[in-house]
């Protein structure tokens, strides 16, 4: 499936023209074309590199949700060497939008969990659009205190525009689910690591996000709501998101800088939909030197730390 973004329109133009000139070269050699289409190629990646150095967060949020952006089950496939998954949370039922189990992370036997999307109707429909319901957050929770029963540390990949709505979720006691699930994860006495891999949105993301360690992909976005929402709420209208993108300072730049994150995983060259290999092992990569990093602490310097990074969240200076 094809998309295309709005800023990058000037640049796919000028890869449909190299095509052309390609499908020509290839029909009759020409020393004259092949020259044309190098210098076209040179302008193509200066383009590229100029795009993506000064993207809006607005911009970044339209990335983020490319729907051949690379999700959750393609990266347990790009990065572990197995990922078996378990279902259902032994009270009411499974979730598809949140797939979790056992996988092999580099060197470590890790429990991983994450949000998945869809990428066309019928499979959004399964995922729910990467929604998840209480089911979702609960076995989540079930297969974090697992890993701290055989102390294996948590990977913990989140891509959702938020917690699912619905009046059947609200039934289920989704606002529980999430909230127990934020208490739970800060008392884990095990490694987690959590990664926004694409949309981080309000509680849905948070429900799976309390983590030692917080990375984002360079061109997610992490926020307590979508710009579209906020711009519904502060300009009654959708179509000031960009500015709302711009006042919520949800990219990862911006949540670097002050504080809220520990990272950021760097994308090639146009974002991680162009090349899911390279994303994959720049995440990989990433989570490999963090597991590093956390799994030889003890679980009481685990939990200290963990407590010390969110208390500083916030904090104004005098």
């Amino acid at each position: 499936m094809k998309q295309v973004l709005e800023f990058e329109k000037p640049l796919v133009k000028l890869r449909d023209e190299i095509d052309e000139l390609k499908k020509k070269q290839v029909a009759k050699p020409n020393d004259k074309l092949a020259g044309q289409i190098a210098d076209m190629e040179k302008r193509a990646h200066s383009l590229l590199m100029d795009i993506h150095s000064r993207l809006t967060p607005w911009q970044r949020v339209q990335i983020s949700r490319h729907i051949n952006r690379p999700f959750m089950l393609d990266y347990a496939r790009l990065c572990c060497d197995d990922f078996v998954e378990l279902h259902g949370d032994r009270h009411v039922g499974d979730d598809n939008a949140m797939p979790a189990g056992f996988a092999t992370w580099g060197e470590h036997r890790v429990v991983l969990i994450g949000h998945q999307k869809g990428r066309d109707t019928k499979e959004n429909l399964l995922r729910n659009f990467g929604s998840a319901h209480p089911e979702g957050y609960r076995k989540a929770l079930r297969l974090m205190r697992m890993a701290e029963k055989f102390s294996l540390p948590i990977v913990s990949l989140i891509d959702t525009p938020g917690a699912f709505p619905g009046i059947g979720a609200e039934e289920r006691n989704i606002a529980e689910a999430i909230a127990f699930n934020l208490r739970e994860m800060m008392l884990l006495r095990t490694p987690v690591v959590a990664v926004v891999i694409g949309e981080g949105g309000s509680g849905g993301a948070l429900g799976i996000g309390i983590a030692d360690r917080v990375l984002m992909m360079e061109n997610a976005y992490y926020s307590v709501i979508s710009p579209e929402g906020c711009a519904a709420i502060l300009w009654k209208h959708r179509e000031h998101a960009p500015e709302a993108a711009q006042a919520l300072k949800l990219s990862a730049q911006d949540l670097k800088r002050l504080g809220i994150i520990d990272g950021i995983i760097p994308e090639p060259a146009g974002g991680a939909h162009h090349d899911h290999a390279a994303a994959a092992a720049a995440l990989k990569a990433a989570v490999s030197k963090a597991l590093a990093e956390l799994v030889p602490l003890g679980a009481d310097q685990l939990l200290g730390r963990r407590y010390e990074n969110f208390r500083k969240m916030g904090e104004v200076a005098h």
